[in-house]
């Protein structure tokens, strides 16, 4: 039986593709909607509304980057410092809460998170487009 070889950079192609792949598919949602149930948030946490469009780079912007390879590690910290922030402005109630099936209550926002990090530690790995 042979061994499988180790394929890293297959693999960190695979997480930049599925995590950011996601992240656009949310972010188009939001763009749809102008940015208003964000905004409002905004406002509720005391931050001015047009900080929401800063979901615009998280959300649209850096996951292209990271898909086609470049600025991977700033692109990825903009993203984990997004989910950051709608982690503490919108779900900060949940961080510590289970979902109806017993999941914790912000396993997406925090899948996104977690997996722009380690991205951010990986790098984009030698799958980019030049």
């Amino acid at each position: 039986m042979k061994t499988i070889e180790k394929k890293t950079d297959l693999g960190i192609l695979i997480l930049r593709v599925l995590v950011a792949g996601l992240l656009i598919l949310h972010g188009i949602g939001n763009l749809l909607s102008g940015y208003e149930f964000i905004k409002s948030m905004m406002l509720q946490s005391g931050l001015p509304s047009f900080m929401a469009y800063g979901a615009f780079i998280g959300e649209i912007v850096a996951p292209i980057l990271i898909i086609i390879g470049y600025k991977t590690r700033l692109a990825s910290l903009f993203i984990a410092f997004t989910m950051l922030v709608a982690i503490l402005t919108t779900h900060a109630g949940e961080i510590f809460a289970l979902n109806q099936f017993g999941g914790w209550a912000i396993e997406l926002q925090a899948f996104y998170l977690f997996g722009a990090i380690a991205i951010f530690f990986t790098g984009s790995g030698k799958y980019v487009f030049k």
